[in-house]
């Protein structure tokens, strides 16, 4: 007898422990695992910038370190590339078959389009031949701490407020508005019976539908921010082949955008100068380099008036609304060379600015989108509030 309960408490306790190890097992793979893959995709594409940049900078260490060994671009890209090195990407190499196939530099950088940011990329097709290579690296490695801001200013909730408020958020106007508001508004309709609402629960009640709308289009224009953040390039440039120039409108009209645009065609444009490229040449290819409509239009502008005799400091103010390019490219002029020295200040400046408006418009824009929210649900809980002591009141005075 004493036996068989033995065993019996041995069968249970091997159960308890099988049952327990099962549900460790069960939670982990059904709560801990996803919970451990939602935070990964969260880092992932919240650091998608970072290492774009990241495989940019290599790719221009590579460079470098080639150019410094007196190779020429083709021969550094293609000796780096044998070595099977997996971290600068597939399009690296890529790039490296294009140069062993007979292509130049530029052209084998013009065919792997998303190898590099379009802006570094365009500053490299668009200097060259004229330029140095290697006084290209310097300007490059700068334009790539736009990175930096760019993620900043999606740490600063943007994209963490799209991924934790709004999946929520976007569901609730929708219950609010088929179960919840329908359902109090009979109940108030029988308790009330023929006295009025109060004020501010009529208000809620007649702008109930254009406030969840309202709220819905936020949450999509959040949305539409995050999908932009996460396709980057490739996003830019699928619009800007269906829709010519309305990106191109929208990114000139974002200030900090516009900013770096300035610093863009402002190195360019030094370093051709610095070249001994001619200056009607030299406004031009730094036009295009911007790889903006609005900012070549420009360029084409100032071009036409050095062609009608007016000098570069004047005609350079086509570019930007105030004067401040112009004065310094005045002075630059005095030197008669080293423009790129001479202007390196007003690039700075440019990228802090550029840097200082974009999170700027991050911290404002979540402020606006929280306090919106906090609008909303104080005016519909006071409203409905209201209701409920005008009936609770009624109810004691009968």
């Amino acid at each position: 007898m004493s036996d068989s309960l033995q065993q019996l408490s041995d069968g249970n306790a091997a159960a308890s422990v099988l049952l327990l190890i099962g549900g460790f097992l069960g939670y982990t793979l059904l709560v801990f695992v996803p919970l451990c893959a939602i935070c990964y995709l969260i880092y992932f594409l919240l650091t998608l910038p970072m290492r774009r940049a990241e495989r940019a900078r290599y790719f221009l260490d590579l460079l470098e370190f080639g150019l410094n060994r007196g190779q020429s671009p083709e021969a550094a890209l293609i000796s780096a590339s044998r070595s099977r090195d997996r971290a600068p990407g597939v399009r690296f190499h890529l790039l490296a078959a294009y140069l062993e196939k007979g292509m130049n530099f530029g052209q084998a950088l013009a065919a792997v389009p998303r190898l590099l940011p379009l802006e570094i990329q365009n500053l490299l097709m668009f200097a060259q031949p004229a330029v140095d290579l290697r006084k290209l690296i310097a300007p490059s490695r700068r334009i790539l701490n736009d990175s930096v801001s760019q993620v900043r200013g999606a740490l600063n909730y943007v994209i963490l407020v799209t991924l934790a408020i709004t999946p929520f958020s976007a569901v609730i106007p929708f219950f609010l508005r088929i179960k919840v508001m329908p359902a109090f508004k009979q109940v108030f309709a029988t308790l009330l019976d023929t006295q009025p609402l109060p004020r501010l629960t009529q208000i809620v009640f007649a702008g109930s539908g254009w406030f969840f709308d309202l709220q819905i289009l936020i949450f999509g224009l959040l949305w539409g921010c995050l999908l932009a953040y996460v396709a980057g390039p490739r996003l830019r440039s699928w619009l800007e082949a269906r829709m010519p120039g309305l990106i191109s409108g929208l990114l000139f009209k974002l200030p900090w955008r516009r900013k770096r645009m300035e610093r863009d065609f402002s190195m360019v444009l030094a370093l051709l100068l610095d070249a001994g490229v001619p200056e009607a040449e030299a406004v031009r290819r730094a036009g295009q380099s911007t790889d903006n409509t609005i900012m070549l239009a420009r360029a084409e502008r100032v071009v036409a008036r050095l062609s009608s005799g007016i000098k570069l400091p004047d005609a350079i103010r086509e570019m930007e609304d105030s004067d401040e390019a112009a004065w310094r490219l005045t002075n630059a002029l005095r030197r008669g060379t080293g423009f790129m020295t001479a202007l390196n200040g007003w690039h700075e400046a440019l990228s802090a600015r550029a840097f200082q408006l974009e999170q700027s418009a991050a911290q404002l824009f979540t402020t606006a989108l929280v306090l919106f929210n906090g609008l909303i649900v104080g005016c519909v809980v006071i409203g409905l509030f209201e209701a409920l002591i005008q009936i609770l009141q009624g109810a004691v005075l009968w």
